[in-house]
């Protein structure tokens, strides 16, 4: 019965998503991504490959994955790495990714599409990142003998798994040959449950951002435009990330500078904060010809230089606690930088773990925010100390890409 529901309400997913891709521009590259793809499928691989799956759902779950693959690869180049998609957001941005022979969209996960993929990939192992449970296809590699991993999984005990209603779905996890979770809590959840076959790695984000955070640019410009002063970087903001540090730019004296890194860029969101901020500021793609240190405020409008701006500065504020729930905090982090981020920060360990050391802060308003800058702007010392709590947390945490690849190339 579950099975003959799952399999219904999968086809009425793929349904919903092609009448969505007549006015949904995702859905729309979610569905045409799909159109033709098993021919490529089927040329894509000789039967006496070495495929090694890896699945992510989405570009987070592959930044997650991401040392693993390459560390994985590293240390058994002649396999052929096969990465899938779910999300346009994860194929369009790294459908030519370098360290993969082949990259697809996952077919919908029916069983004809769960058997025929399996039929003409052959997969020798399979990797799933964090949070994808597909029925068919974990129930198909059960079948077939098929190893299949999910690492930096984190479970929660109000996760549906563990509901009353969860209990099918529960059955997921029992197909996994192996479970490579975050945290001590997850594992003692998991045995809880009569799952055993878990092991405590860790977070692959940490070695992630680290190797980020190595292989930062050094933008000159960047520096010139510093100039040797105090500088705070906002990151991935939104409209009520904005209000609160625009407000705080207008009424503080001059002697900071900042670079302001909205997650909206068209360019008519990038002239609103412009036009409501009273002190100089200038967007990144009109630097040229210009005396950028004579600005005090530097808005960035394209994608890419985040990660590598976080290195000059003193501090970070990280956009989305007011919404939906933060960005990443781990790689201001790995620069040694501390973070300020909103209310909604719940969901992610690493912003509860930086509060609980003192690398990092929430705040709930604009009150909030000048007093948790008064006390990083204090004494020189303070972002500096506060700082090396959230670089040492980085530090400390990394080595969760070592402890799954050796699984992996045990097996």
């Amino acid at each position: 019965m579950f099975r003959a529901l799952y399999n219904f309400a999968i086809i009425l997913y793929g349904c919903g998503i092609t009448i969505a891709s007549l006015f949904n521009e995702k859905a729309k590259l979610w569905r045409n991504g799909r159109k033709g793809q098993w021919s490529g499928i089927e040329s894509g691989f000789l039967h006496k490959d070495h495929v090694v799956w890896f699945h992510c759902a989405s570009l987070g779950e592959f930044e997650q994955g991401r040392p693993v693959i390459e560390e994985y690869k590293k240390r058994n180049p002649d396999c052929s790495i096969l990465l899938t998609f779910f999300s346009p957001s994860g194929y369009e941005v790294r459908k030519n990714y370098e360290h993969a022979e082949k990259v697809f969209y996952l077919p919908l996960d029916t069983l004809r599409n769960a058997q025929k993929f399996l039929g003409l990939v052959q997969p020798k192992l399979v990797v799933f990142v964090k949070y994808e449970f597909w029925y068919n296809y974990l129930h198909e590699f059960y079948l077939k003998g098929i190893p299949v991993f999910l690492i930096s999984a984190n479970f929660r005990e109000d996760h549906w798994f563990f509901k009353c209603y969860g209990k099918a779905f529960k059955k997921m996890l029992f197909y996994f040959t192996h479970l490579f979770v975050q945290n001590e809590k997850s594992a003692v959840l998991l045995k809880k449950h009569g799952i055993l076959n878990c092991t405590v790695s860790g977070d692959t984000r940490f070695d992630r951002v680290d190797q980020i955070q190595r292989q930062s640019k050094t933008l000159e410009i960047i520096e010139e435009f510093k100039d040797g002063q105090t500088l705070i970087v906002a990151g991935s903001t939104w409209r009520e990330d904005e209000e609160i540090l625009i407000k705080y730019i207008n009424e503080q004296k001059p002697g900071l500078k900042w670079i302001l890194a909205p997650h909206e860029i068209d360019e008519a969101h990038i002239k609103s904060i412009l036009n409501r901020l009273t002190r100089p500021g200038i967007q990144y793609s009109e630097r040229k010809n210009a005396k950028i240190n004579k600005f005090d405020i530097l808005v960035i409008d394209n994608i890419g230089l985040l990660s590598s701006l976080y290195g000059y500065g003193e501090i970070a504020y990280i956009g989305g606690g007011f919404g939906a729930g933060i960005h990443n905090v781990l790689e201001p982090a790995s620069y040694g930088v501390p973070v300020i981020f909103g209310p909604t920060y719940r969901k992610f360990q690493e912003a509860i773990d930086l509060i609980e050391l003192g690398g990092g802060m929430s705040i709930k308003s604009y009150e909030d925010f000048v007093n948790r800058m008064k006390s990083l702007l204090g004494p020189p010392e303070s972002f500096i100390n506060t700082g090396k709590i959230a670089g040492d947390y980085v530090q400390n945490n990394k080595g969760a890409t070592q402890c799954i690849v050796h699984n992996l190339l045990k097996d």
